[in-house]
């Protein structure tokens, strides 16, 4: 379910397995509950949401004060993340900013819009990987629900096993937060994590594209 990569006075982050939700009612324990009882801790809380099969790391707060001062590091933007996704299909454009506001749409799904009243907004940088199959690193600068899956499906590029956007059926959701960086009380985290599960994401090449892709960044993305 999960892997404990951090454990500070103020905060938890931990490398969340594909497939498992990260609270609300399921068939099975959310993550957040299956922290509360291993670490005997029911102040705990989660500072951010990833979708139920999206892997990666996930940052838990671990009492009160803790939470709120996360929550304002977040709101401010201040919380570096990056994402890895794949998808098997070619993308309107190799790199750039995707910006426009979200619409809730039939299903439970959502829409990019090319309006800018409140807009979410990633920035992303691409390269082949394989024929047909392509990485992605994506540095979203907002926090919107399925952002980054929409994102991608407004460049013709829906993620891998990313059914509930048209996208074909795999062994997994192709979604990993890969990245947080962060300051918090006087000091820096940072934290790298890559994935563990999915036949796609076992390349071999992966790693390396990766590194290189995020080298190619722009200067404050």
């Amino acid at each position: 379910m999960y892997q404990l990569l951090a454990d500070t006075d103020d905060f938890l982050v931990v490398d969340k397995a594909a497939g498992v939700p990260v609270h609300g009612p399921s068939v099975a324990p959310s993550l957040i509950e299956q922290l509360r009882e291993d670490l005997h801790n029911p102040a705990l809380n989660l500072a951010h949401r990833l979708d139920a099969g999206t892997s990666g790391l996930v940052l838990i707060a671990k009492n009160p004060t803790a939470n709120r001062n996360l929550a304002q590091l977040f709101a401010e933007r201040a919380i570096c993340k990056r994402y890895l996704a794949i998808s098997q299909l070619k993308p309107t454009k190799k790199q750039g900013w995707i910006i426009g506001d979200m619409v809730k749409v039939r299903d439970g799904n959502w829409m990019l819009k090319h309006s800018r009243l409140n807009p979410a907004k990633t920035y992303f940088i691409s390269a082949a990987l394989q024929p047909n199959r392509r990485l992605f690193v994506l540095a979203p600068h907002t926090g919107k629900t399925h952002q980054l899956r929409v994102a991608l499906r407004s460049q013709h590029a829906v993620i891998a096993g990313d059914e509930r956007y048209g996208g074909g059926a795999a062994d997994r959701l192709y979604l990993h937060a890969w990245q947080l960086k962060f300051h918090y009380q006087g000091q820096d985290f940072a934290f790298k994590v890559w994935p563990k599960s999915g036949a796609f994401f076992a390349d071999e090449a992966l790693i390396n594209l990766a590194l290189e892709l995020e080298q190619r960044l722009p200067e404050g993305v």
